[in-house]
């Protein structure tokens, strides 16, 4: 029997018990409490939508038939994302009827604060509270937003870069126009010990939370230097336990904390103290990082890195692919809503890997079935305009050539195990289905935010590589980021082959270093054709025609 036809047999035996479950109801015994809903029973009211309207939340709701009710009143529920069901707070009521309007306050940076929940219509039937549609949440944030400010929007070509570097003006040197780098919040919540840089106290929706003000204050200076160099900043937001203090312990979700070790941690959406703490990161990195307070000016903010890697990166101690999106969906709408609340400006993007359909660690999700379930949860529960964060990596990693792949890894197909420079073609494609447009129609943003190349197998490779993936990533309009991985190399990374800074340890240039210059640079030509003399081949004409060159093994010539 095949996975098909044992679908419809348990699909059908589903159906056959809801039904009698729901005659039993009818009937008067109900097996559900007050608080708890019944999708058994259907959702068929629809919240079209949910906005800001001046200091007041609009819902619209529609239906094509009413449901049944015991008082004709649809009950709309403002619910925490932690609370499921009719178990939030009523924020407004109206008659049954096929559309309706409901109003009610926004309570902006108050204990009742409605930016960052979820609504849902119930009806009271015998008695019970039932849900009756989906949750939906605010979808534009930015209609209250303290700045607006002027995004730093210049051109593609970035880098990770490393603070150890004496030279913090290489940056320049290298004629980039974005810089990437991490911000752990296991570092930046808590108190100072130091008096010359005092805590920072920071009070939202009624609560006071603390900041390392010496830790901030690094961050200030790192940012409002990038700003200075001409650099547009994006962070990525990762959820350590490097600082184990009671001013981070709610910051990692409860089914994180079985001791699994992990430079990241799925973000506290299920508990008050957690979402709530969560709700003022947000806001306070919003408004700080503005450019507007004198702090710097972060434009884009990653939410996580590589969430699809579950036991690397984004642990969740569940493997089931619906929970933890679920879970993150939930995290990316507090932080969505907190930074454009503040900031209207910022773009805010998910963050996945290369493994489209292919897992090289079984405990890991496919990056293809973690997007589709992501925007499945983001159009069902209010469209917004969030970015892609891809890392386009070769397969394996430590492959040096960028424009030639494994044919067992590389194919221009949905299908395609991993996506690379080579097809990334496929990804952008995907972003132009209609089910993934941004709310006004757009292809969305999409952010190369890190890719490396290694020297470990000829340095020369690594410069062609760096040039064609440069090329490439130029070619396409919906790329607004080539960020490299990394200024300099490391040394732990080096021992599996992955030598990918354009530095040495050292701080010496390599080769790779002058070719990522030259990019976008006036002698830009003289670079692409010491890359195609490398390949064998004219590296533009392969960036032009799509020409996907690919090998049977290991060597180049296989």
């Amino acid at each position: 029997m095949n996975k098909k036809s044992r679908n419809t047999i348990i699909g059908s035996i589903v159906v056959a018990m809801l039904a009698v479950i729901a005659a039993v109801v009818v009937s008067g015994i109900s097996f559900w409490n007050s608080s708890v809903d019944s999708e058994a029973a259907g959702r068929p009211v629809k919240i079209d939508s949910v906005t800001i309207v001046g200091s007041d939340v609009v819902a619209q709701i529609s239906c094509s038939s009413i449901p049944s009710s015991d008082d004709g009143v649809f009950y709309l529920y403002g619910d925490e994302v932690y609370e499921d069901g009719a178990t939030g707070k009523v924020v407004a009521t109206t008659k049954t009827a096929k559309s309706a309007t409901l109003t009610f306050p926004l309570n902006l940076n108050s204990e009742d604060s409605n930016l960052s929940r979820k609504f849902l219509v119930v009806v009271k039937q015998g008695g019970n509270l039932v849900q009756v549609s989906d949750e939906h949440y605010i979808t534009n944030p930015e209609a209250v937003a303290t700045y607006t400010s002027i995004r730093n929007d210049h051109g593609i070509k970035g880098l990770l870069a490393d603070l150890e570097m004496e030279d913090v003006y290489e940056l320049s040197e290298l004629g980039l126009q974005q810089v990437i780098y991490n911000f752990d919040l296991g570092t930046v919540c808590g108190l100072t010990d130091d008096p010359a840089y005092p805590t920072i106290e920071y009070t939202y929706d009624g609560t006071t939370y603390y900041f390392n003000g010496h830790t901030v204050t690094s961050y200030d200076t790192l940012i409002s230097q990038w700003n200075n160099m001409g650099l547009q900043v994006t962070m990525v937001i990762l959820n350590s336990d490097d600082v184990q203090s009671p001013y981070t312990a709610d910051l990692m979700h409860p089914d994180s904390r079985d001791g699994h070790e992990c430079p990241g941690y799925a973000f506290n959406t299920a508990e008050e103290g957690g979402t709530k703490h969560l709700k003022a990161i947000a806001a306070f990195l919003g408004e700080r990082y503005s450019g507007m307070t004198g702090h710097g000016q972060v434009d884009n903010w990653c939410i996580g890195n590589e969430v699809n890697a579950r036991t690397e990166w984004y642990y969740l101690q569940s493997d089931d692919l619906d929970t933890n999106v679920n879970a993150y969906v939930k995290a990316f709408r507090i932080f969505y809503n907190g930074i454009k609340s503040m900031n209207g400006s910022a773009n805010i993007y998910n963050s996945i890997d290369q493994e489209w359909n292919r897992k090289s660690n079984p405990g890991c999700f496919l990056s293809k079935a973690y997007l589709d379930t992501f925007n499945y949860y983001m159009n069902r529960e209010g469209n917004i305009n969030w970015g892609l964060s891809f890392h386009p990596y070769n397969s394996p990693l430590f492959d040096p050539y960028a424009w030639k792949g494994q044919s067992q890894y590389v194919s221009r197909n949905i299908k395609t195990p991993y996506i690379t420079m080579q097809n990334i073609d496929v990804l952008i494609d995907y972003m132009h289905q209609a089910d993934f447009l941004a709310p006004d129609g757009s292809v969305r943003s999409i952010s190369l935010a890190e890719q490396g190349y290694t020297s470990s197998f000829g340095e020369d490779y690594q410069s062609a590589s760096l040039v064609y993936s440069y090329l490439m990533a130029a070619s396409y309009p919906d790329i607004d980021a080539f960020l490299l991985f990394r200024q300099t190399d490391n040394a732990h990374e080096m021992e599996s082959n992955l030598a990918l800074g354009l530095n040495n340890l050292d701080g010496t240039h390599k080769p790779a270093y002058y070719f990522y210059q030259a990019m976008g640079a006036a002698n830009q030509q003289e670079y692409i054709d010491k890359a195609s003399n490398i390949i064998g081949m004219d590296v533009q004409y392969l960036v032009d025609n799509r020409i996907l060159l690919t090998r049977s093994g290991w060597s180049l010539n296989d």
